[in-house]
């Protein structure tokens, strides 16, 4: 299984009109540079008809953003976590606000990207719903509550309590796992926040996908994880 690195940016494509094609390549290569100038886990997460391409042309991990505990067989339009292994993909995205899962349903994903040698990044919505995500141990948890995404107003400034209660109920389950923020994050300055409250970096989407000059905000928040996290 590929070991994460802290700090963390993750960028979620989701299925913006940046997603696809060219400007989604032109993304993951920005992505892929950042990381390697300022020492950062850069992962993207583009959507499945991008995942090959991608994975193909850089060497940062890429995540699919859903996938199914299946294996290969009669699975008419589902992704098999199998499938990821054969494409290079190095991870999943599980249970974000607009993929919702029940929790058995999130066991069954996270223990089959485990069996593939994947990794889970799981997404919780409350402190209490990352303590409970902790207990079957991804790789990452992302604290989101869902009011805020897609909003520009970042969680670290709005809700802080959430990410220091997240950080308290998730350690006392789990001491490994990565914890990230989302849910808002539109600039380095929430990035800082973030890491400052306690967690190893963030969740991030819009505010790269619908940017003007993605490459840009790739670079002002990959720098601001690094100077701010404390190995």
């Amino acid at each position: 299984m590929l070991t994460l690195k802290v700090p963390v940016l993750a960028i979620n494509f989701k299925v913006y009109n940046t997603a696809f094609g060219q400007k989604a390549l032109e993304i993951a290569k920005a992505a892929e540079k950042a990381a390697r100038e300022y020492s950062v886990e850069v992962i993207v997460i583009p959507p499945a008809t991008e995942l090959r391409k991608i994975a193909e042309s850089v060497s940062i991990p890429v995540f699919a953003q859903h996938a199914d505990p299946h294996e290969f067989g009669a699975y008419t339009g589902w992704l098999p976590v199998a499938a990821l292994k054969d494409m290079n993909i190095k991870g999943v995205l599980v249970n974000h606000s607009e993929h919702r899962l029940r929790l058995d349903e999130i066991v069954a994903i996270v223990e089959a990207a485990k069996k593939h040698n994947l990794e889970a990044l799981v997404c919780a919505d409350t402190p209490i719903a990352a303590a409970s995500v902790a207990a079957i141990k991804p790789t990452a948890i992302a604290v989101e509550p869902p009011e805020l995404i897609g909003t520009g107003i970042a969680v670290s400034k709005a809700k802080p309590e959430i990410i220091t209660n997240t950080v308290q109920r998730v350690r006392e389950i789990n001491k490994d796992v990565i914890i990230l923020t989302g849910a808002g994050i539109s600039t380095a300055e929430d990035v800082e926040a973030a890491i400052k409250l306690g967690t190893a970096g963030v969740l991030v989407a819009s505010a790269i996908m619908k940017a003007p000059n993605p490459e840009k905000v790739i670079n002002e928040m990959a720098l601001a994880a690094a100077k701010t996290f404390k190995k």
